[in-house]
């Protein structure tokens, strides 16, 4: 069960506007070791929790990269979300009400900082190794670049240095879709909910594309198929199960903070943030990802002074950090081994 940090000071945030607290949700896998030379933290992808076990299969697991046997695994719920940590649906101090649709615009940069705060709490000032995937990887490249000795490794994993239009065009339509709900703008729980899920039917054409598509959603007979396709249950079915388990609230703000994400913003370029990086690092692609295609980790690979690339062959799009999770053990174990 997640344990919570109460930050009981005004945070900042990279907009100029002011939360007047904070609570983190996170949680740990394992036993610290004495010199704090096992610990590892996990940044998660956009509508998932601090609990990895819970969302990245065949990871928390004897003989995996994330052991308990043999590491202290850190992962905290990020800022805005849905989980436990403050965002939408948190209290509003000043007001003494949920945030709703005034929750602040937030960025990858203040999830970040957040996660300081309570790496700081926990008396966390080195890890053996900070990894994430997609907006997991968005804050580890951010992390890396504001605390450089803070990683003694980090591994970045179908993610990206900034966010290009074709990612936004994505989030733009999902958000059309949530402010197409007419309940949306309401001080309630549940506003939203039917855009979010469309929302959500719009994301996974991107988290998986065609490939992974025709491989698993093909009719059994399909030469004798009319108007009803599997594939459709099945867009209406993923929608639903994110419309019974998150906030449309939430799930707008975070696809703002992805849209955010730029290394360079006010610092100068990408690749000279990069070069910045003192982690020996690792950076995984996936060779059907539209999303966050294999072209978007070559900047990575070509300005991260101490790096090794590695390509997974997956059919399962942007999903695959999630789907072949032999594949990403075999890497991660050795580059955590050398």
């Amino acid at each position: 069960m997640a344990q919570v940090y109460h930050y009981n000071h005004p945070f900042t945030l990279e907009s100029g506007e002011v939360l007047p607290s904070l609570e983190i949700a996170y949680d740990t896998f394992g036993e610290r070791n004495a010199d704090s030379s096992n610990v590892v933290w996990v940044c998660h992808a956009l509508t998932a929790n601090s609990d990895v076990a819970d969302w990245w299969p065949h990871t928390v697991e004897s003989g995996c990269f994330l052991d308990p046997e043999k590491y202290f695994t850190v992962c905290a719920n990020f800022l805005g979300s849905h989980y436990g940590t403050t965002g939408p649906h948190s209290i509003n101090p000043a007001t003494g009400e949920k945030w709703y649709g005034d929750f602040p615009r937030v960025t990858v940069r203040d999830m970040v900082r957040c996660h300081q705060l309570l790496a700081e709490h926990l008396g966390i000032k080195r890890v053996k190794l900070l990894i994430g995937s997609s907006i997991g990887g968005f804050q580890c490249l951010e992390w890396s670049v504001m605390q450089p000795d803070f990683a003694e490794r980090a591994a970045f994993i179908a993610t990206t240095p900034r966010t290009k239009p074709w990612a936004s065009a994505f989030n733009e339509s999902q958000r059309m879709a949530i402010e197409g709900d007419p309940t949306y703008g309401e001080r309630t729980d549940e506003a939203g909910a039917a855009g979010m899920a469309t929302a959500r039917s719009i994301a996974l054409l991107s988290y998986r594309g065609g490939m992974a598509y025709d491989k698993t959603q093909e009719d059994a007979q399909p030469d004798e198929v009319g108007f009803e396709r599997r594939v459709l249950s099945y867009q209406r079915y993923q929608g639903e199960k994110l419309r019974r388990r998150f906030n449309a609230y939430s799930y707008y703000r975070l696809s703002q903070a992805v849209d955010s994400h730029n290394l360079g913003r006010g610092r100068g370029t990408v690749e000279e943030q990069l070069q910045k990086i003192r982690s020996k690092s690792l950076v995984v692609a996936i060779t059907s990802d539209i999303l966050f295609p294999p072209s978007d980790h070559t900047i990575l690979v070509e300005n991260i002074p101490n790096v090794e690339y590695h390509l997974i062959d997956s059919d399962f799009g942007h999903d695959g950090f999630l789907v072949e999770h032999k594949q990403l053990n075999e890497i991660i174990l050795n580059f955590l081994k050398d």
